[in-house]
């Protein structure tokens, strides 16, 4: 059974990453991750600077302090800007991927990291990033220059890395728990509710066309993962599966796998069920976030085999990226875990 890191892994440095996960995962793994070290370790937080930065924006003022995380103060357009003056330079994705991959490409001459493993780039999908570090009305403002700007780390990463070696990631909150539809009275869209399946997928559409046919592209659908828990649990894996057959029919053959997450309380036929309903090129891969460290193994089986039941070839992964274990050793025990469902 194949294995897939959703992104972040909780070990100090990417050599550490590289030099672990290759011996531990190497037989199971088709990409390999950076693992996301440092301020990238909290997702899109380490975005904020960039913003703080831009002489286009302002700090906004005590009504636009945000709720969760770090309960930074949301930013709002400077005086006299439009949203059409706005830009941004670099992000600091490209430059990340590029020194990491100078680390994969050692290890895997040392034999770390086996031969046709990719390296992974994980990427938040713009609207994530600019809703957490923006005021809520001027999001739709500030998202065109921000996608613009990352648009552009695609193409200096993808001109410094050779594609048979690349693998670009989406990884994507909000628009999963939009497409599911529960929380949009309490988080609302920036858009109208009736609108945002079709703005969604207009997004993706647009991210999905950056990327070069012969670099992997892959989608991870994710409901969010603030103190190990979900803003809220899927009923099932109908909404990842609609939003999945959507992102497949814009992408056909070039959509090289979604990853899904599984509540390690969800070994029951319902929740799976769904997943017959799949409709993705025979080429896409089909990962389930069914690892769970609490109950282990025999949790594991329990799940994988609910699932085979509606779905018959999938690989195995964590519900969200391992950047929230508190240490090396639990990362460590994670990946051994991985292993040892992997070798069933």
């Amino acid at each position: 059974m194949q294995a897939h890191l959703v992104g972040s892994i909780a070990l100090p440095t990417v050599e550490n990453v590289f030099s672990t996960v290759g011996p531990m995962l190497g037989s199971y793994l088709r990409r390999i991750p950076d693992g996301e070290p440092g301020g990238r370790r909290v997702w899109v937080n380490w975005q904020y600077p960039v913003f703080l930065a831009s002489p286009y924006l302002r700090l906004g003022d005590e009504a636009d302090r945000a709720n969760r995380g770090a309960r930074i103060l949301r930013l709002r357009l400077a005086d006299g800007v439009q949203p059409d003056d706005i830009r941004f330079g670099e992000l600091g994705y490209a430059r990340e991927a590029r020194a990491s991959y100078l680390d994969f490409c050692q290890a895997r001459t040392k034999g770390e990291v086996p031969k046709g493993i990719r390296f992974q780039v994980c990427l938040p999908t713009p609207i994530n990033i600019v809703a957490t570090a923006c005021a809520p009305d001027v999001v739709l403002q500030v998202e065109p220059a921000y996608e613009a700007a990352l648009r552009a780390e695609i193409d200096r990463l993808c001109s410094a890395i050779p594609h048979n070696d690349l693998c670009i990631q989406w990884d994507m909150v909000r628009e999963v728990l939009w497409w599911d539809g529960r929380v949009l009275e309490r988080q609302p869209a920036p858009f109208p509710t009736a609108e945002v399946r079709a703005q969604v997928l207009d997004r993706l559409a647009r991210l999905s066309a950056a990327v070069p046919r012969d670099v992997e592209l892959g989608f991870h659908l994710c409901y969010g993962d603030w103190g190990g828990r979900h803003q809220i649990e899927p009923a099932d894996s109908g909404a990842m599966v609609n939003l999945s057959n959507a992102i497949a029919a814009q992408n056909g053959k070039n959509l090289s796998y979604v990853h899904m997450p599984v509540p390690i309380a969800r070994n029951d036929p319902a929740y799976f069920e769904p997943l017959r309903g799949l409709n993705l090129a025979s080429n896409t891969e089909v990962y389930l976030g069914l690892v769970h460290l609490q109950d282990g193994v025999a949790g594991a089986r329990s799940r994988i085999a609910a699932a085979a039941k509606f779905l018959h070839e999938f690989g195995v992964g964590t519900e969200c990226g391992l950047g929230r274990a508190k240490t090396s050793e639990m990362v460590v025990d994670i990946l051994a875990l991985y292993a040892a469902i992997c070798h069933l």
